[in-house]
């Protein structure tokens, strides 16, 4: 499985947990000694080169209370992501809470209404899964520019 590596701040936390729980147990370690153990950890080298992987803005994707606008099953929405999880693949899975309920039938018989969908999206802002007309569940158009 292939773990997102964290931001460079959040190895550093790492780091600096690892070296107050060791010294705390009575085994000396430095904070360089630590950096590499965390290094070690991630399958890295050294801690220069787990630094130069690790991306220094943590905020790329989907947040929590980001604002979003796009289409659900061919409808316009504005909502915001109530939950953001990162996947593997560069996937988001996502809660999006709609400012407005949306009719999901078409059928004039009955309704469907629908306030609130959990997706996974890619990198696009475009859901895995389709229509049977071959259209993606969600498309959020203002997704975020992952690369």
């Amino acid at each position: 499985m292939d773990i997102p590596l964290p931001s460079r701040a959040a190895l550093k936390v790492q780091a600096k947990r690892l070296r107050a729980t060791l010294n705390a147990a009575g085994t000396a370690c430095t904070h360089a000694q630590a950096l590499e153990a965390v290094a070690h950890q991630w399958g890295a080298r050294d801690w220069n080169t787990l630094s130069a992987r690790a991306q220094d803005d943590p905020h790329q994707g989907y947040r929590p209370g980001q604002r979003v606008s796009g289409r659900y099953l061919g409808h316009r929405f504005a909502g915001m992501v109530k939950s953001a999880r990162l996947m593997p693949g560069g996937h988001h899975a996502l809660t999006l809470r709609f400012d407005d309920a949306i009719d999901v039938v078409t059928s004039s018989h009955f309704s469907a209404w629908r306030k609130q969908v959990n997706c996974v999206v890619d990198r696009t802002g475009r859901t895995l899964r389709v229509t049977s007309n071959g259209q993606p569940h969600v498309v959020i158009h203002d997704a975020w520019a992952g690369g």
